[in-house]
This record gives structure tokens, C-alpha cells and sequence, in this order.
């Protein structure tokens, strides 16, 4: 091939070149003008930035459709899908409520109410254990049911409103309501004698002993912003409500302040008015204050050369205990023990519980003698248990 040649073939490429640049560029003109029709995802907006659309390539990717594709239901085969399936309709079924009605007379007027309790509540506070305690206060100012107690103290604090009542009426209004529920002694309603109640548990049974009616109508009060305590005299319960030098009936002092008696037990006893049984009685006077109450149980499991003691402790009150541990030995007589060990310090909140183990060796030979277990909270035993009297 020639020199000659070689050009004449270059030639024909420049002019293939430029048809195809020409091709090109009438193509890239259609799909400009065009792209918006037959590809409605697309845009030719200038306007977009390129950050734009690189998140709009990343929601493509995201939601690409898979390549089965289901079509929409009609209108009737959506109308045949609304009724949840049996499953599923079960386990959004509203708790069981149970409704207590309440009649009661006040103000030469006849009164009703209706309270929905959920069954779930009730069961939950009969499942708490009973507090190893006489200040009852625990059961007024446990927080779990507030919204129910402080709902029943709104309306009837918003009915003696409507009636124009002041408030020695209210606290006699609310008074009256919780001494027509009926008095049981403890044996009849639950499987315990001297079982206190919740005030939701009270208000369920409608009625109790002379404990759980004071619980319940301090609770409301208390709810109602009244100052109030609980009354404790030997054998009987009562609630003390704040009032000034103006009332007159029998007070007890508490904290530099009068609290009037109430009777809860039966209905006709007014603000101050004490049973004759109760004159010159002597009582403990427990505020509303939240309180932690200890509890504890152990097991001992003897070793070779040593036990382990498991100890449980349980706050049953209602507010956190601090520097709580436990302390066990032997007893040694005058205040001692032998051997003696001590947990670590932790807190511990309402309704919790907590776990120990420690090691202990035996007492000397030849003792007459116990273990000793204590609960220590900050500087005071206030859980204390013993074995049986065994020579080491």
C-alpha cells in the first residue's frame, strides 16, 4: 500500500467521525426535550443540585420495588380486611374494668356513684406483701394508685362544690361516703386477720375494718389537700384531720398542730366526736409522709468448714431506703456477737428486693448460742431475725 492510499482511508474516517458526533448530537436534542414524557422519574430542572440528586438516587435504591408486584385491593376486598383477625383482636381487647356502685346519704340528699376499677389494679396491690408495720401511713402514700385515688378525691371535692358546701361540709361529705361502706372484720373478706387494705382494695370490697376505712378516708382526704394523719390508739384506727381553735370536739396534737378526730367505722360520728370506749386513750400519730418498711428472709446452707447465709431484703414501704446491710454473727451474750460479718450498703427502692450471700465460720466450742440477723438502715436495725439456741 502506498502513502497515498493511507490518506485517502483517513479521509473517509474524519467524515464517518463527524456523522456519528452529528447522530449524537440529534439523539441527546430528543432525549432532552423528550425525557420528560417517556420517563416521568426523571428531570431536566436546572434548578436541581447535584446533592439533590444523588439523595434522590438513594431513595430509588431504597424503595426499589421488588419484582413481584401486588396490585391495591378493590374497594370491597378492603372493606373484607378491616375486621382485625381473631389473633390479633384478642390481644387489643380493653383490661377487664369492674364498675362499684355507691350509695350513701349526706345533707338530707341521697347519693350514687359509679368508680371503674381495673381488675388488673385489684390484683396487683392483693399480690403486695403486708408491711411488718403499724404505721399504716405506707398504704396511703404507695404512688401506684394515685390517678385513681386522686380522681375520686376531685370528684367529690367538685360535687361539694356544686353544692355549695364550705370546708367543714366537704370534709364531712367525704367523710360520710367512706362510713356507709360496709364494716367487716378482716376474717370475712380476705384470709388474714389484721390484713390492711390498699385504699383501691377497699374501695373494690366496699368496706373493711376499722384500718382499712381510716386508710381509705385519709387517702382521700389527703388527695383533697386536707392535712390529715392516722389516729392509732390499742386496738383501733381513726383518722385526724388539721383544724383550727375554732372546732371544737377531741384533737390530738402533732408537730405543734390540732388534728380532730374522725370515726370511720360507722355513719352519724362528726368531725371530733370520739366513741366514749376511747376517752383518755393514748395513740400514735403516723403522718403522710412516704416511709421505707425492711423485711427480710434468709436460708443457711452448712459447707465443710463454713455456712453460707443467704439473705433477702424487701422494701415493702413506700420510699426508697438508703445505707441499707445486713449484719449476722453469733450471739456472745451483752450486745455481741461472734464472727461477726457485714454485707455491702446499697439502696434499696419501693417494692424491690435485693439478695446477699456472706460466709461464716462457726462460734467457738463449747457456747450456748444463736445466730443473729440484722437489717441496718443508715445507723439503726430496723429488720432483726434468730435462729434456734444450739451448742456449738
Amino acid at each position: 500500500m502506498t502513502s497515498r492510499d493511507v490518506k485517502n482511508i483517513q479521509g473517509h474516517g474524519l467524515i464517518g467521525q463527524l456523522i456519528l458526533l452529528l447522530l449524537i448530537g440529534v439523539l441527546g436534542f430528543f432525549i432532552y426535550y423528550f425525557s420528560p414524557y417517556l420517563f416521568p422519574g426523571l428531570s431536566n430542572d436546572d434548578s436541581v443540585s447535584s446533592s439533590t440528586s444523588e439523595t434522590s438516587i438513594s431513595s430509588v435504591n431504597e424503595t426499589a420495588p421488588s419484582e413481584i408486584v401486588t396490585p391495591f385491593p378493590s374497594s370491597s376486598e378492603v372493606e373484607k380486611t378491616t375486621e382485625l383477625p381473631e389473633e390479633i383482636s384478642e390481644l387489643t381487647l380493653p383490661e377487664e374494668v369492674v364498675t362499684v356502685n355507691y350509695t350513701w346519704v349526706y345533707g338530707n340528699n341521697d347519693w350514687s356513684w359509679e368508680l371503674d376499677i381495673p381488675l388488673s389494679v385489684y390484683e396487683m396491690y392483693g399480690s403486695i406483701p403486708r408491711s411488718p408495720t403499724m404505721d399504716y401511713s405506707v398504704y396511703i402514700t404507695h404512688p401506684y394508685d394515685d390517678e385513681y385515688i386522686n380522681t375520686l378525691s376531685y370528684k367529690i371535692k367538685q360535687a361539694a362544690d356544686l353544692k355549695g358546701y364550705d370546708e367543714f361540709q366537704t370534709v364531712e361529705f367525704a367523710t360520710a361516703f367512706v362510713q356507709n361502706l360496709e364494716y367487716t372484720n378482716d376474717s370475712v373478706t380476705s384470709a388474714y386477720d389484721e390484713y390492711p387494705r390498699y385504699p383501691i382494695e377497699t374501695l373494690f370490697v366496699k368496706g373493711g375494718d376499722c384500718e382499712d376505712t381510716s386508710i381509705l378516708l385519709a387517702s382521700i382526704l389527703h388527695g383533697m389537700g386536707y392535712g390529715v394523719v392516722l389516729i392509732e390508739l390499742s386496738d383501733h384506727c381513726a383518722v385526724g384531720v388539721l383544724g383550727g381553735d375554732t372546732l371544737h370536739g377531741t384533737y390530738w396534737e402533732y408537730d405543734g398542730e390540732k388534728y380532730y378526730y374522725i370515726e370511720t367505722t360507722n355513719s352519724g360520728w362528726g368531725i371530733g366526736q370520739l366513741p366514749d370506749v376511747y376517752r383518755n386513750a393514748s395513740a400514735y400519730i403516723f403522718p403522710m409522709i412516704p416511709t421505707p418498711v425492711i423485711a427480710h428472709q434468709w436460708s443457711m446452707e452448712n459447707k465443710t468448714y463454713y455456712g453460707e447465709l443467704t439473705v433477702t431484703v424487701t422494701n415493702l414501704g413506700s420510699a426508697t431506703a438508703h445505707d441499707v446491710y445486713v449484719y449476722t454473727g453469733f450471739d456472745a451474750g451483752n450486745n455481741q456477737v461472734w464472727n461477726a460479718q457485714k454485707s455491702d450498703t446499697i439502696d434499696l427502692e419501693p417494692g424491690t428486693e435485693s439478695s446477699t450471700t456472706l460466709i461464716l465460720y462457726p462460734p467457738p466450742s463449747g457456747n450456748h448460742t444463736r445466730l443473729i440477723v440484722q437489717v441496718v438502715m443508715g445507723d439503726y436495725c430496723v429488720s432483726q431475725s434468730y435462729s434456734q439456741w444450739f451448742d456449738s
